[in-house]
């Protein structure tokens, strides 16, 4: 079968590895933090016919081999990401049922309700950068608090709870945390979302949290214990980290590329195009474990064995020339191919993605409107990765605002 490509877990170039992938067949062997193995799949036609595939299951309880053998360790650092019992790894009419119970908290109608509420809070954000200026870190000052207070609104988060949650969210992503590490963060984050529970159980809401708790109630029967907390993980890691890497690669795209900005500025290209784009060039969430393969799964060039784990590789399937041309590599609002997969495709497609775009669109209108000589305050290449092969962003975003 060969050796396994050895993914970088710090993450430093991610397009570059995407790259090496791409090169190396529909499906490549890659050893995860742990010396666990799956099948990456890099290309989108690939990566998006196994997406709606039968044959391919999100339940490692079902359908992993090292999972049912025990083979898995309980500290393994990317654990808590196949372990939970919600939606994101549920199979077939138990998907269903957990995927149905937050559903209408996300639909196009209320989505758009919160739109007063993200112009408020983008608004106040940048208010408060112009008042510290004339520098910041736009990723600490604006990219990351911005989804973050809109999901902790809309799940009823409390101030006191949201510095602790920040924190094992941030933990859950970073894939160079040590296994003793991991299995602590862990947790902690059941701990803090079990309290979260337990208190709008208590003093219900008008938010998601109590939606979620009482229409297991009404259309199921009491959900478990567990899959309340495992659908509160999913939804509060999911529904702020894909937005804050979103504004991060967006805001890097554009002041790297002026020619691409002046388009937006002069009304040739919109803000959405700005957005989709964005999620094309870097997706911000880069692979996303993981799948396994219910029968054996004949790709032409490499089989994936029934039972092994299959890796989604968003940030490589973006950049895919067969897709997108020969200028994949290019951050282009021109194109003229806009679909891309870094929200998912088929029935786990991200129940979030309205949100983040409508966030990402507000956001970006409002920052560029309000410094409009907006520019980086050292070298884009100097620009650290997060640390993650999962999260695709940058540790911070020093910025001249320029006056607004």
């Amino acid at each position: 079968m060969g050796q396994a490509h050895v993914l970088d877990v710090d993450g430093v170039d991610i397009p570059g590895e995407g790259a090496k992938l791409r090169d190396s067949g529909s499906a490549v062997r890659v050893e995860l933090p742990g010396g666990v193995l799956a099948w990456a799949v890099p290309h989108v036609d690939t990566l998006k016919s196994l997406l709606t595939d039968s044959r391919v299951s999100k339940d490692p309880r079902q359908h992993w081999s090292a999972w049912k053998a025990g083979r898995i360790a309980p500290d393994w650092p990317l654990r808590l990401w196949v372990s939970v019992q919600n939606m994101f790894t549920a199979y077939g009419a138990d998907h269903r049922r957990l995927r149905s119970l937050v559903a209408a908290g996300f639909t196009a109608k209320r989505t758009l309700e919160l739109k007063p509420s993200i112009e408020r809070i983008t608004a106040g954000l940048l208010d408060e950068l112009a008042a510290a200026g004339p520098e910041a870190d736009l990723r600490a000052g604006f990219a990351y608090p911005l989804p973050v207070e809109v999901i902790c609104r809309l799940f009823g988060v409390a101030d006191e709870e949201r510095a602790g949650l920040r924190r094992v969210v941030d933990t859950v992503f970073d894939t160079t945390t040590s296994p003793e590490a991991a299995q602590a963060n862990g947790e902690d984050m059941y701990r803090i979302l079990t309290g979260l529970a337990d208190r709008k159980r208590a003093e219900p809401g008008d938010d998601l949290t109590t939606a979620v708790l009482q229409a297991g109630a009404e259309r199921f029967g009491k959900l478990s214990d567990a899959e309340v907390v495992d659908t509160l993980i999913l939804l509060l890691t999911a529904g702020h980290e894909t937005t804050v890497n979103l504004l991060d690669q967006a805001i890097t795209a554009l002041l790297t590329h002026p020619a691409q900005l002046a388009l937006v500025r002069s009304g040739e290209r919109t803000w959405s195009d700005v957005v989709e784009e964005a999620l094309r060039w870097q997706a911000p969430v880069a692979y996303l474990p993981l799948r396994y393969a219910v029968a054996d799964i004949d790709l032409g060039d490499v089989l994936i064995p029934e039972g092994d784990a299959i890796l989604a590789a968003y940030a490589a399937a973006g950049r895919d020339p067969a897709a997108y041309g020969a200028t994949a590599d290019e951050f282009d609002l021109t194109r003229e191919v806009k679909q891309h997969l870094a929200f998912g495709h088929g029935v786990h497609h991200c129940l979030g993605a309205p949100l983040a775009r409508l966030e990402a669109t507000i956001a970006l209108r409002a920052l560029f409107e309000r410094f409009p000589q907006l520019a980086f305050a050292r070298p884009a290449d100097q620009l650290e990765p997060m640390g993650s092969f999962l999260s695709n962003g940058h540790r911070e975003l020093p910025v001249r605002l320029g006056p607004s």
